[in-house]
């Protein structure tokens, strides 16, 4: 897995200014290049994967609307969470007001502590991002 070393930019975090590791995405893989390479380890059609991918989005996103943990053999957990304001009295507390966003939490599936969606990774610094971001990094005098 890609990644570059980008400086933290949010004043408000107690990690202002220091430097992190950030994964290097290079590309996006869209429905139809899984359901053809689906399709090719299954010996079936693309659209008869593609149905069965549309069926099963469908019937997840309703368990997940619907506050369900989903549990997905051999890939992991998917669940919906609530992220709120804190606020000082439970009585004040108005979901319109207070509620900000949804966010889906994905937790890879675990065998005995281990967890196999992240067997053998390793870890390769992108080589475009050293020339990215020295002038970035000059301050102002």
């Amino acid at each position: 897995m890609k990644y570059k070393i980008k400086k933290e930019t949010k004043p408000k975090l107690s990690t202002f200014g220091k430097y992190k590791a950030v994964a290097v995405h290079e590309q996006t893989i869209d429905s139809r290049q899984i359901c053809k390479e689906a399709a090719q380890r299954m010996g079936t059609g693309e659209g008869d994967v593609y149905g069965v991918m549309l069926t099963l989005a469908s019937v997840v996103n309703r368990h997940l609307r619907n506050g369900d943990r989903v549990r997905l053999k051999d890939w992991g957990m998917l669940k919906l969470e609530i992220e709120s304001e804190k606020i000082g009295n439970r009585h004040d507390f108005s979901a319109k007001k207070h509620i900000r966003g949804v966010r889906l939490h994905f937790i890879p599936e675990s065998e005995n502590g281990s967890q196999p969606l992240y067997d053998g990774l390793t870890f390769h610094k992108d080589k475009q991002s050293d020339y990215e971001d020295p002038l970035k990094e000059t301050t102002k005098g």
